[in-house]
């Protein structure tokens, strides 16, 4: 996990959207945006290039998906792996500790 750590905030953002279940890439897209309330907006680019690199790294893998009669059958969906899912929760406690060194600081007001 150590070798992989820090993410990038990309890569940080996919992880988080796949940890709900498998999605498309363009499924990834609208997530992100959507949970940093468009703050973050990946392209398609930047989306498939951490893709591939999170593929070869073991962190996500294509996950089986049969075409139904609503969905498009030649769109490529993911799903975190659980060493993914390992090295999320690792990063999660790391920028956790990260914030609370910066609340030690005096840098981010105390959460009400």
């Amino acid at each position: 996990i150590d070798a992989v750590l820090p993410l990038h905030a990309f890569t940080f953002y996919i992880l988080l959207s796949l940890s709900n279940g498998d999605r498309h890439g363009y499924g990834i897209i609208q997530d992100v945006e959507e949970r940093t309330d468009g703050a973050v907006r990946l392209s398609a680019g930047a989306l498939y290039r951490t893709i591939a690199r999170v593929l070869e790294q073991g962190l996500i893998a294509q996950a089986a998906r049969p075409g139904t009669a609503s969905g498009d059958p030649r769109r490529r969906y993911y799903r975190l792996t659980p060493f993914g899912r390992a090295v999320t929760q690792a990063e999660t406690n790391r920028l956790a500790r990260l914030v609370r060194l910066a609340r030690g600081s005096g840098l981010v007001p105390e959460a009400s």
